[in-house]
């Protein structure tokens, strides 16, 4: 089969890739654009490790073939803080101990940051809640829930609000 060419932008830069019609979009990040923060877990969608946002919605992208992602824009691990400066999100992680192994944490910040744009006050049963999707078997994700709430009530007095 033909490689099929795809224009995409990726944490908000044009991106050009050629792949394989049945390659998912984790394997040409992973592959093809050497964004390998994003962390294969399962394969099937159910661990969250992988997670990415796709025109802005949390999307597992072991489950989405990259030729899909054509004229869409791809959110991941490596567009949440900038090489002089962690996020707020990933300050809080490390400040919180919120991570052990680190396969599940580029997902859980992906999703993290997804939150709180649609949620910027959540609840603890709201940051559990939403969470759910993204496994750990490292922690007790009390530490993970800690550090998300840190970042919920830092993010507005960073925003100026």
């Amino acid at each position: 089969m033909a490689k099929v060419h795809v224009t995409t932008s990726v944490n908000g830069e044009e991106t050009e890739y050629l792949c394989e019609p049945h390659e998912t979009l984790l394997d040409v990040l992973r592959n093809n654009l050497q964004l390998t923060g994003t962390k294969e877990g399962c394969g099937s969608g159910d661990c969250g490790a992988c997670s990415v946002t796709v025109d802005g919605r949390l999307t597992c992208s072991c489950l989405v073939l990259a030729v899909e992602a054509e004229g869409r824009e791809i959110g991941t691990i490596e567009g949440v803080g900038d090489k002089e400066k962690l996020s707020v999100i990933q300050q809080k992680f490390l400040e919180h101990a919120a991570l052990q192994c680190g396969i599940c944490t580029p997902g859980l910040i992906v999703s993290t940051q997804a939150m709180l744009k649609d949620n910027p006050t959540p609840t603890e049963e709201d940051v559990r809640y939403y969470l759910a999707g993204n496994l750990c078997r490292c922690t007790g994700y009390d530490k993970i829930v800690r550090a998300v709430m840190d970042a919920a009530e830092t993010l507005p007095s960073e925003r100026g609000a």
